[in-house]
This record gives C-alpha cells, sequence and structure tokens, in this order.
C-alpha cells in the first residue's frame, strides 16, 4: 500500500513539474492571465481620480474673517479639488471644464453673518454629469454647516455635529476596488492556467503519451490541478503583497492567515473549474476566449465594480450563487476592517465550491481520458 501511495505521489509531482516547466515557458499564458486584472486595477485608478473628489473652482471676494474661515472649511472638506481663482478665471475654468462648479464667497460676507443676516455663498453648477452635480449639491451645505459648527456659541444657528462610523477606518475607492480585482485575477489565473494544461494535452496529441505511461488518471488530475493551484495562488499573493506594500491593503495579525486561506480556496476553485473547462474544450484558443469571459462574468455578478448590498435586488440574488462574493466579502473583512464577520459563512461557500468544482475536473477529465 505504501508503495502505491508513493508511485501515486512521484506521479502527481511529474504531471505537475511538468505543466509548471510548460507554463513557465508560455509569457503569452502570463500574460493573458494578468494582463485583464491590471487593465481593469487601471481603469478603476482612473475613474477613483475622476469622481473621488469634485473640480471646484474657488473664488472669495469677501475680505473679512469669517470668508478666510469658511474657504478654509471648503478647502479641508476633502471633497473638493480646489483651484483658486478669481471671477473671471473661474469663468474660464467652468467654460473650459477644468471644473464642475464654482463656489463664490461674495463680499460682504462677514459682515453679513456679523450682523446675523442672511449670507448667501454663490454656487453655479455645471450638471453636465448627475453623479458630480449631486457630490456639489451635498458637499456645499456640509461646509457651511461645519462653518456654523466652528462658530460655536457665537453662532445664530447652533449646529452640533456627531459622526459616528460603523468601520474603524476610511477605505478609499481605489483600495475597495483592488481586492474584487485580485479575484478576478485569480479567476482567469486558474481557469486559463487549467485549461490550457489540459487542453493542450489533445491539441499537442500528447495525451496519448499521458494514457501510456504508468500514471494513473488520477494522478494525472491531481497533478495538473495542482500546477493550476500554485501557480495562481502565487501570482495572486504576489499581486496581494504588492498591493499591501503600496499600502492598499493591510491585514493585520491572524486575518494575514485568513486572507491566504481565502486566495487558496478562490485559487483552488478555479484551478478545478479550469481543468474541467480545458477537458471539455480540448482546444487553446476556444479555453482563453472561454476563461476570460467565465472570470468577467462572476467578477461582475459578484459585484466586482461596486457595494453590492447597494445594487439592485435582482442582482443581489444572483450574486448569492457566485462564490466570489464569498470571497471578495471575506477579503474585505480580513483586509480592510479586521472582522472576521460571516467568515464560517465566506469559508464554507468557498470550500464546497472548490470541492464541486474539483469534482467536475475530476469528472470532466476522466470522460476525456475514456475516450
Amino acid at each position: 500500500m505504501f508503495s502505491s501511495l508513493s508511485t501515486f505521489i512521484r506521479n502527481v509531482l511529474t504531471i505537475f513539474w511538468k505543466d509548471l516547466r510548460v507554463w513557465l515557458r508560455q509569457p503569452s499564458t502570463v500574460a493573458a492571465t494578468i494582463v485583464p486584472p491590471l487593465a481593469f486595477l487601471l481603469v478603476e485608478a482612473l475613474g477613483a481620480a475622476a469622481v473621488g473628489r469634485s473640480p471646484v473652482a474657488l473664488v472669495v471676494q469677501d475680505t473679512g474673517v469669517k470668508g478666510a474661515q469658511m474657504a478654509q472649511i471648503i478647502h479641508n472638506a476633502d471633497v473638493f479639488r480646489i483651484t483658486d481663482a478669481n471671477a473671471q478665471q473661474a469663468r474660464v475654468l467652468i467654460n473650459n471644464l477644468d471644473v464642475v462648479a464654482i463656489i463664490t464667497i461674495p463680499p460682504g460676507f462677514t459682515r453679513r453673518v456679523d450682523a446675523h443676516e442672511p449670507a448667501t455663498i454663490d454656487v453655479t453648477v455645471n450638471n453636465l454629469n448627475l453623479d458630480f452635480t449631486n457630490d456639489i449639491r451635498r458637499s456645499v451645505p456640509d461646509a457651511i454647516t461645519q462653518f456654523y459648527q466652528a462658530q460655536g456659541s457665537a453662532s445664530p444657528i447652533k449646529v452640533t455635529m456627531n459622526e459616528q462610523d460603523l468601520r474603524s477606518q476610511d477605505v478609499s475607492l481605489l483600495q475597495f476596488s483592488v481586492l474584487p480585482t485580485i479575484g478576478l485575477l485569480l479567476m482567469i489565473g486558474g481557469l486559463i492556467t487549467g485549461g490550457l494544461a489540459t487542453a493542450r494535452e489533445w491539441e499537442a496529441q500528447t495525451i496519448k503519451e499521458l494514457l501510456l505511461s504508468p500514471a494513473t488518471s488520477g494522478a494525472i488530475i491531481v497533478g495538473k490541478v495542482l500546477a493550476g493551484f500554485l501557480t495562481t495562488f502565487t501570482l495572486g499573493l504576489l499581486v496581494f503583497l504588492l498591493a499591501d506594500l503600496l499600502g492598499w491593503t493591510r491585514p493585520q495579525g491572524v486575518y494575514w492567515l485568513t486572507t491566504l486561506l481565502i486566495i487558496a480556496l478562490v485559487s483552488l476553485f478555479s484551478s478545478g473549474l479550469g481543468v474541467a473547462i480545458g477537458a471539455l474544450l480540448r482546444r487553446i484558443q476556444p479555453v482563453i476566449a472561454i476563461s476570460i469571459n467565465v472570470a468577467l462574468y462572476l467578477f461582475f455578478l459578484a459585484g466586482g465594480i461596486a457595494v453590492l448590498a447597494f445594487e439592485p435586488l435582482w442582482l443581489q440574488n444572483i450574486a448569492a450563487f457566485i462564490p466570489l462574493t464569498y470571497g471578495n466579502h471575506a477579503l474585505q473583512m480580513a483586509v480592510f476592517y479586521a472582522s472576521a464577520d460571516q467568515l464560517g459563512r465566506d469559508i464554507t461557500v468557498l470550500s464546497l465550491s472548490a470541492l464541486s468544482a474539483l469534482a467536475l475536473g475530476i469528472l470532466s477529465m476522466r470522460r476525456g481520458l475514456v475516450r
């Protein structure tokens, strides 16, 4: 029995090393795995830069203390990209679409505030985009509220602000986008690596050599899944570590282990699914095309570009059946919030999904080998 087990392990490692060497000699395969997620990350970075803070021209025509204080509050609001300008310069900026709005603190603002008279702040908005427009409509009144709070007991309007955050830290839009993108990388990596390693055997007709070798079908299948899992896990881990060095992801303490476990489970799921697709299609080009499309659909359906809880109900219902949904949730909880919220559910779903994908891969591969 020990001899049979030893032979099985040796055959598995032989298949594993063969597929790994082939993968390393195929830079196009590595590129097909990495390029789509990096392209998505670039698009998300550009989007975050565009919508994270609204570009605004600030015109301060009041020379008093209250005008300066109001201007400083607008500068510190952390929701605007401020360009200080005079009225003429501001008009040029908005006409050239360099800013989305002009905020003007008019002359006499300080005098009116001190006299408890109505003191206006003029806002000119180019409402070409409702997202930008609504940001301005919400942010300017918020800055005015902060201004009145800063007056303390001297304020004619008594305002007390007490913010209570549900999370321990703020997460930028780009940071929030990184983890689903890593999930996309894991899906594409496992699907393409496992799929190509399997389909290549039929396309190159080396499947005959495998069938004539002493290796059992079980050893062949396990070796291919193991190769796909290791390459996918390694790529995902390297990208995650790079994101950590850049300050985008910072898990703490035991949550490093949680993060590694989730990356491993998603890698195993995608590798098993990749072997199944490769055994079913048996051609390299269809495997690449279908693998990328499957990964992208799973990415979007799992809420990869937004907060899933705020998406339409029909999408939330679909996402409940997508394993990547639970991987994204577990990574967000571990990386951003040092939380184990619903971790048991997420690990259970991912584990069952990985086992199901492995079973599907084994079944597809066995049928292919028998034929």
